[in-house]
């Protein structure tokens, strides 16, 4: 199951950078995840300074 990124996110783009497969973009209120890429391996939540990851 694919992560997804809750409006806790502050935009600070570490999730992004920690990324394998560039799964993670900047939306309009905060950055999201593209569900079809993501491996769910879960680089992104364990990089997040606010907790702002979980999986969906």
């Amino acid at each position: 199951m694919a992560y997804v990124i809750s409006d806790e996110c502050i935009s600070c783009g570490t999730c992004a950078g920690e990324c394998p497969v560039e799964a993670i973009f900047e939306g309009a209120n905060h950055y999201e995840i593209d569900a079809d890429k993501c491996l769910s391996c879960g680089t992104c939540a364990s990089a997040c300074p606010t907790e702002a990851i979980k999986e969906g």
